[in-house]
Protein backbone atom coordinates (compact mmCIF):
# COMPACT_ATOMS: atom_id res chain seq x y z
CA UNK A 1 0.00 0.00 0.00
CA UNK A 2 1.31 3.47 -0.88
CA UNK A 3 0.08 6.68 0.66
CA UNK A 4 0.66 10.32 -0.18
CA UNK A 5 1.57 12.09 3.07
CA UNK A 6 1.36 15.87 3.41
CA UNK A 7 3.65 18.15 5.46
CA UNK A 8 6.71 15.87 5.60
CA UNK A 9 9.79 18.04 5.19
CA UNK A 10 12.60 16.51 7.25
CA UNK A 11 13.97 13.38 8.86
CA UNK A 12 11.98 14.04 12.04
CA UNK A 13 8.78 14.09 9.99
CA UNK A 14 9.71 10.85 8.26
CA UNK A 15 10.47 9.19 11.61
CA UNK A 16 7.16 10.37 13.09
CA UNK A 17 5.18 8.98 10.13
CA UNK A 18 7.12 5.70 10.18
CA UNK A 19 6.60 5.24 13.93
CA UNK A 20 2.89 6.12 13.73
CA UNK A 21 2.31 3.65 10.91
CA UNK A 22 4.29 0.84 12.55
CA UNK A 23 1.99 1.05 15.58
CA UNK A 24 -1.03 0.12 13.45
CA UNK A 25 -1.97 -3.57 13.68
CA UNK A 26 -1.23 -5.42 10.47
CA UNK A 27 1.70 -3.24 9.38
CA UNK A 28 4.75 -5.43 8.77
CA UNK A 29 7.05 -2.70 7.46
CA UNK A 30 6.85 1.01 6.67
CA UNK A 31 9.22 3.03 4.50
CA UNK A 32 9.04 6.78 3.87
CA UNK A 33 10.22 8.38 0.63
CA UNK A 34 10.67 11.93 1.93
CA UNK A 35 11.45 13.41 -1.49
CA UNK A 36 8.26 11.97 -3.02
CA UNK A 37 6.18 12.61 0.11
CA UNK A 38 5.06 9.00 0.16
CA UNK A 39 4.82 6.11 2.58
CA UNK A 40 5.02 2.48 1.47
CA UNK A 41 3.53 -0.06 3.87
CA UNK A 42 3.64 -3.83 3.67
CA UNK A 43 1.27 -6.12 5.50
CA UNK A 44 -2.49 -6.06 5.88
CA UNK A 45 -3.40 -2.98 7.93
CA UNK A 46 -6.86 -1.50 8.04
CA UNK A 47 -6.70 1.43 5.61
CA UNK A 48 -8.81 3.75 7.78
CA UNK A 49 -6.80 2.94 10.92
CA UNK A 50 -3.54 3.62 9.11
CA UNK A 51 -4.73 6.97 7.77
CA UNK A 52 -6.09 7.91 11.20
CA UNK A 53 -2.78 7.10 12.91
CA UNK A 54 -0.79 9.19 10.44
CA UNK A 55 -3.31 12.04 10.65
CA UNK A 56 -3.09 11.95 14.45
CA UNK A 57 0.68 12.39 14.17
CA UNK A 58 -0.02 15.60 12.23
CA UNK A 59 0.42 14.43 8.67
CA UNK A 60 -2.70 14.20 6.48
CA UNK A 61 -2.53 11.10 4.27
CA UNK A 62 -4.45 9.41 1.51
CA UNK A 63 -4.02 6.07 -0.23
CA UNK A 64 -2.67 6.34 -3.77
CA UNK A 65 -2.14 2.62 -4.38
CA UNK A 66 -3.82 -0.22 -2.55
Amino acid sequence: MRLKVENMSCGHCANAVTKASQNVPGVDDANVDLEAGELAVSGTPDEAALIAAIDKAGYPAQVIEG
